[in-house]
């Protein structure tokens, strides 16, 4: 069975379909998905979907882009809502200086209070980073300085540098089906590095479909596609990943287990 340990099942283009979409996910063999917020009007949401499917969970976090909509953002807000027994992580969190769509200082102080309420909560943190990656390492080993805490770096699309850094702190890599397209060379020569076990699968469905549904919109029975590349990727069975990372996801996201 697989795992998605990262989608966003209550987003326009699943929402419409959420029934057909988790149906399809399970005939795949998806056996557990992970369902992520990235602002707090969508909490309540996100945990009433994971209440009414035993097979999907729930995350509670701020994305970066919604860092300025969300100024005050706090850490014991956070930790109060991981008391549901059904949210098992915190995010996704982190740093997008790509976009910019929010105030580079106030999406730093987003994610450490994030990072707080993982320490605080004994969740794992799912971190969102997209060209920070020395802001995001930093912060990273500041924090674990400051008292360990778990986490994935989510949606992977950087450096082997990066990958290191945060391998060194006890994280985990996620890989969603960029690692399928045809120019992610450097990606895929990081997804072939990556040890067993520290390896995540996602889609971020709705979005980043993988070959050969690219162009579609994306939905967590192609987490299979995206396992399927990375075996071949790593030389392995596709039966051995699926296997690899769903014991990693339930190591990480002990909750849920």
């Amino acid at each position: 069975m697989f795992v998605d340990s990262h989608c966003h099942l209550i987003y326009e283009g699943l929402v419409a379909d959420q029934a057909g979409a988790l149906a399809r996910a399970r005939a795949a063999g998806v056996g557990t998905m992970l369902n992520i917020s990235t602002r707090a009007a969508e909490w309540d949401a996100v945990i009433e979907v994971a209440e009414r499917e035993p097979d999907v969970f729930a995350a509670v976090g701020i994305h970066p882009h919604e860092a300025d909509v969300h100024p005050n953002v706090e850490t014991e807000t956070l930790v109060a809502r991981c008391a549901h027994p059904r949210v098992v992580g915190i995010g996704e969190s982190g740093l997008d200086f790509y976009y910019d769509k929010s105030d580079r200082d106030r999406q730093r102080q987003s994610f450490r209070a994030h990072i707080a309420a993982a320490r605080e909560a004994g969740l794992p943190l799912i971190v969102h980073t997209r060209d920070a990656e020395e802001d995001t390492a930093a912060t990273l080993a500041d924090e674990v300085g400051k008292g360990a805490f778990a986490g994935v770096i989510h949606c992977f699309t950087g450096t082997a540098e990066l990958a290191r850094a945060c391998l060194d702190l006890g994280f985990y890599i996620s890989f969603s089906g960029i690692v399928t397209f045809k120019n992610a060379h450097a990606l895929r020569d990081v997804a072939r590095e990556v040890p067993a076990d520290r390896l995540l699968i996602e889609t971020d469905a709705p979005f980043l479909a993988p070959v050969p549904h690219r162009g579609k919109r994306c939905e967590p029975a192609f987490v299979a596609d995206t396992a399927r590349f990375l075996a071949g990727l790593r030389g392995v069975a596709v039966e051995r990943l699926a296997e690899e990372t769903t014991a990693n996801f339930r190591r990480l996201f002990a909750k849920a287990a």
